[in-house]
């Protein structure tokens, strides 16, 4: 079991796509909540994700609730990025078995999701910025939880 990526309704497909490109790339697993905004096979989630889908690990969830039956079953912690969150993400303790959830690019997550959560983590930004686009936030957050692990890959880069 590793370090995982869930998003919740993704709204932008070339987003959901280039964040399947990094952990196809990263070794780890996508789980997409839905309705996501768009079909898996739209033409921009396959153009963001390039060539890497075929290697991406994808599992779609079809509600919140299926997804945290899964999650529940996995005995996983659900780590919710939120500009609400109460810790820096370079201040949290990842752990390996941790699934990292990343909200709607359109509005976040419902409060009942925040609930369900068992950490909130935020990523510090300047005064006046509301927040990062979602696939860089993503991509800055599973690169922090790597580097506390060591599950970065070892062996070079192909």
């Amino acid at each position: 079991m590793t370090l995982a990526l869930a998003l919740y309704e993704p709204d932008i497909a070339q987003n959901a796509g280039t964040l399947a490109r990094a952990v196809a790339c990263l070794g780890l697993e996508l789980h997409i909540v839905e309705p996501a905004g768009f079909p898996v096979g739209d033409a921009g989630f396959r153009r963001a994700g390039m060539d890497y889908l075929d290697r991406a690990v994808i599992r779609r969830h079809a509600s919140f609730k299926a997804f945290e039956e899964w999650r529940r079953a996995e005995g996983r912690r659900l780590v919710l990025a939120t500009t609400r969150g109460a810790v820096a993400h370079v201040d949290f303790a990842f752990t390996e078995t941790d699934v990292v959830l990343l909200g709607r690019e359109s509005a976040g997550v419902p409060e009942a999701v925040h609930e369900s959560a068992d950490a909130r983590i935020v990523i510090p930004l300047n005064e006046g910025a509301r927040s990062l686009n979602v696939a860089l936030a993503g991509a800055m957050i599973l690169g922090e939880a790597l580097r506390q692990t060591g599950g970065f890959a070892r062996t070079g880069t192909g």
